[in-house]
Order: structure tokens, then C-alpha cells, then sequence
């Protein structure tokens, strides 16, 4: 009686502790394939000797626990003077483009294939892993796209573009990508993983809206420019709390 009554109690911390390794492990592996994206792309046209290194930054708590100052140890510089001006630009949007973007579609097909299969923790972190790739790519476009640095800024400058036109080429799929998670995969997960628990499946879909439009999506609040700030703006204070009023559990009816 008191060691079933004691499974009874740790089975949902061991739940949570596993979900929460999970989270962690997708935004690191989601970080990695955009930043080691840039680096590969900038070995394989010449610019860097080696893909692998990286600007991985101080072994600290908080660089383990957010990856925030790694880097892809890219020199953009020497590109411009010499007029390269669209090689910087295609590694400036291989993060995105070759890293998340693909990734993205890997992990979506995996995560399918997996659940269906019944393979549970597996297909779980598969779908967190394309959620923080689908995360990752509407915090450039659109969040980032006006911002006067970064990949974006970038690209524009390499390609001597206005940043309209990365919102349309680029915006126009990476939108329709988030739409289809959040609209698609986001319902049909919190059925499948959570199909007895109200409680389960409303935790998973405020964690799916706060990480693609409130992390992902408020990345313009940090010094991206007046632009940048007014769609995360958008994304913080009206996706996130509509996508909850949207996908928020209703009663089956009989």
C-alpha cells in the first residue's frame, strides 16, 4: 500500500522531470542545427576552416541552460570587402533556411511516423523539436526581419534588398509552417499524448503557444529596433493568448 501510494506521487514529478529534459534538449538541439547551419555553409563555400567551431561561450549554468552565447564564430566582414556580398547573405540565411527549415520538415515526418508507432517519448520530443524549429523561424521572419543586425539584416545588406522582400519570399512559407503546427500537429498532439487529461492537454498547448509566440516570438523585444519590437508586440500580447482561446480544450459531446 505505501510503495504503490509512493508511485502514485513520484509518477507525475518523474513525468514532469522528463518533459521539462525534453524542452530543454529541443531548444538546444534546435539552437544547434541553426548555428552549426551557418558554419557549415560558411566552410563549404570557403570562408571558414573549420564547421565545428563555434563560439560556444563560458561553461556556465546559464549558457548550459540557454545556449546564449554560442555563436556561429562567422566573420562577415572580409565578405563585404570583397564584394561577396551574396555568399554572406546565404550564410546569413543558412540558419534558418538549411538549419530549422529543414529540420523542421525532418522532425514533423519523424514525429508522425513515431506516434504512429506508438512510440511515446520518442515521437514526444520529436514534436518539441519541431516546435522549436517552427519557433525558430518566425523569430527571423518576420519577427527580426526590419531589425538593423543579425542574419536578416545580413541578408539584406548582401543581397542589397529591402527587408519586403524577405518578409514575402521567406515570411509567406515560414507562416504557413507555424500555421500548419499550431493548427494541425498542436490539436492532434494534445489527444494523443494527453487523451485522458484536460489538465495534461491545456499544459501542453500554453507551453506550444508560450514558446513559438511568446519566446520565440518576443525575440524582437531585445534592441531589434522599433519594427522588430511591434511584432513581437503582436505575437506576445495577441497570438499567444489567442492560440490558447482557439485550441483550449472544449467538452466532447456525446
Amino acid at each position: 500500500m505505501s510503495a504503490n501510494w509512493l508511485s502514485q506521487r513520484t509518477r507525475p514529478i518523474a513525468f514532469v522531470a522528463v518533459f521539462v529534459f525534453q524542452l530543454w534538449a529541443a531548444h538546444a538541439l534546435g539552437y544547434l542545427v541553426h548555428e552549426y547551419a551557418h558554419s557549415f555553409v560558411a566552410w563549404a563555400v570557403g570562408c571558414k576552416d573549420n564547421p565545428i567551431a563555434l563560439n560556444y561561450g563560458h561553461l556556465s549554468w546559464r549558457n548550459v541552460l540557454t545556449l546564449d552565447e554560442i555563436d556561429e564564430n562567422v566573420d562577415y566582414d572580409p565578405l563585404f570587402a570583397a564584394n561577396g556580398g551574396p555568399l554572406a547573405a546565404l550564410i546569413a540565411a543558412a540558419g534558418v533556411l538549411f538549419g530549422n527549415g529543414i529540420f523542421y520538415l525532418v522532425s514533423m515526418r519523424l514525429y508522425t511516423k513515431t506516434k504512429s508507432q506508438g512510440r511515446f517519448m520518442l515521437s514526444r520530443f520529436l514534436f518539441l523539436f519541431c516546435l522549436m524549429n517552427a519557433g525558430n523561424l518566425i523569430s527571423y521572419v518576420p519577427v527580426r526581419t526590419f531589425a538593423t543586425h543579425a542574419d536578416m539584416a545580413t541578408e539584406e545588406q548582401g543581397l542589397a534588398i529591402s527587408p519586403w522582400w524577405i518578409t514575402i519570399v521567406l515570411g509567406i512559407p515560414f507562416c504557413v509552417a507555424v500555421w500548419y503546427f499550431v493548427a494541425r500537429l498542436l490539436p492532434e498532439a494534445m489527444q494523443f499524448f494527453f487523451a485522458d487529461s484536460k489538465a495534461g492537454q491545456i499544459a501542453l498547448l500554453v507551453v506550444a503557444a508560450f514558446m513559438i509566440f511568446g519566446f520565440f516570438g518576443g525575440a524582437g523585444f531585445s534592441h531589434y529596433g522599433e519594427i522588430s519590437h511591434g511584432v513581437s508586440a503582436a505575437s506576445v500580447f495577441g497570438l499567444m493568448p489567442l492560440t490558447v482561446a482557439v485550441y483550449w480544450p472544449r467538452p466532447t459531446q456525446n
